[in-house]
């Protein structure tokens, strides 16, 4: 089994992370219960920012909130000093509530709406990144209302589509967001941007796709974003002063997965940028990247408590936990895997093949095929590793099953972040209508 980051099997034979022994931790929080490595979140942080400041290029590592947006989580972000990527009013509140600094905050999103912006422009935040025409004109013009001008990046496709293992250089048009660098929509949003009056064009951005193995990819992205630049300049008297190119870089989910050292991304990024800037006698622009997968990903475990189990010889066994899809939908959605241990017998040795069902009413609702284990009993603790991202961001009340909480380990020491959900915050936002009230007083 291979562990990330704190993560070892302790004297006790059960599983610890971050100097806490997750049986206690399990008696004290209850299960499910999200678990964050704060050591590892902060030592991801760090090897970004001292990769790039190697380079001796200007950058921003934004840490892309989607990924898990906690309160606590922006803490960290600032105390590391990240810049931060929201995609809206939500993500946005909650970096302010946390006290982030606005002026490192990055607003992406394809359909921001005018209430959305009027909030942004409110907090004074750093950048918009503009995703296509409607939102460059509304910016421009709620902007000028308030009599200011904004900082803004506009997200290109810069016709490089990458993932796990593989990537391609086709026109990638069929894409919901930014504009379309194949097309010629990219060069007029340039034109458009540089005739608003409440705009202030910082340069582009770019995202290649998630979950990257490769670094030829986003090699590739640099080359097609420079030439781009250099028309803008030779062609309309623009020059960047920022690339944005995302994120994207992947993480070692289970065995098979090889993920790059961090490092190694981020040399082939500044290097390619070097080239490429200083080969067109171009100024060498400030880099900006949004990883948030490879920030918090393997940082996170989600402890489970087994319950019941069902087996059909010849076919499978079953063993139930007392969560799923409500906290891991990505098995459901994306077929995503997993690795697992039992928490609280780490040491003993496999007896059995199972898979791992959640307790909603699907039978979709699947966390792991196929998994070795000892043989599981109820009460035993399921430990599933790499959920730090996607997890608690993508969690839901489905079945009004309440969402758990999050806890931060370090140096023996465990925190709540986010507090479990009770059954009256299930039901706090519900109303009877008086109508309907009536009708069953009727009865």
């Amino acid at each position: 089994m291979y562990f990330h980051g704190t993560s070892k099997i302790n004297a006790q034979g059960h599983l610890e992370i971050g100097g806490c022994d997750v049986a206690d931790l399990a008696k004290q929080f209850g299960t499910p219960l999200y678990i964050v490595d704060e050591a590892l979140v902060r030592q991801r942080a760090r090897e970004y920012v001292e990769s790039f400041r190697a380079s001796g290029l200007k950058f921003q590592v934004a840490y892309a909130s989607k990924a898990f947006s906690v309160m606590a989580m922006c803490a960290i972000a600032e105390q590391e000093d990240l810049s931060l990527d929201v995609v809206s009013d939500g993500e946005l509140y909650t970096a302010l509530q946390a006290g982030f600094p606005a002026q490192r905050i990055h607003f992406h999103g394809n359909n921001k709406t005018p209430d959305e912006i009027n909030m942004a422009l409110d907090a004074n935040i750093g950048c918009f990144v503009v995703d296509n025409f409607n939102e460059l004109y509304l910016l421009n013009a709620l902007a000028g209302d308030k009599g200011k001008k904004v900082q803004v990046l506009l997200r290109i496709t810069p016709g490089v589509e990458a993932h796990t293992h593989e990537y391609i250089s086709t026109g990638q048009t069929d894409s919901k967001f930014g504009f379309d660098l194949g097309n010629g929509t990219a060069y007029l949003a340039i034109q458009e941007a540089a005739a608003q009056s409440n705009i202030e064009l910082l340069g582009v951005h770019s995202h290649i796709g998630s979950q990257i193995f490769e670094v030829e990819g986003f090699a590739m992205a640099v080359d097609k974003v420079a030439g781009f630049a250099v028309k803008v300049r030779e062609e309309l008297n623009i020059t960047f002063r920022v690339i944005n190119l995302g994120g994207g870089i992947g993480i070692r989910y289970v065995e098979g997965d090889t993920p790059l050292p961090i490092a190694q991304y981020v040399k082939a990024i500044t290097d390619s940028i070097i080239n490429n800037f200083t080969n067109a006698d171009y100024p060498l622009p400030e880099i900006w990247v949004e990883p948030g997968r490879s920030m918090v990903g393997d940082a996170g475990t989600t402890l489970y408590t087994v319950g019941t189990s069902k087996d059909i010889p010849g076919v499978r066994k079953y063993i139930a936990v007392d969560g799923g899809m409500t906290d891991n939908p990505r098995p459901a959605l994306y077929e995503s895997k997993y690795e697992a241990v039992l928490a609280n017998r780490a040491n003993e040795s496999v007896e059995e093949t199972v898979s791992v069902a959640g307790k909603c009413c699907e039978s979709g609702d699947m966390l792991i095929w196929d998994l070795e284990l000892p043989k599981a009993k109820t009460g035993d603790l399921l430990a599933v590793f790499c959920t730090g991202a996607y997890n608690y961001a993508m969690a839901s009340n489905y079945n009004r099953i309440r969402r758990p909480a999050v806890v931060f380990v370090k140096d023996g020491a465990a925190d709540v972040a986010v507090k479990r959900e009770s059954l009256d915050d299930i039901v706090g936002n519900d109303v009877i209508p008086a109508r309907l009230k009536q009708t069953s007083a009727a009865k």
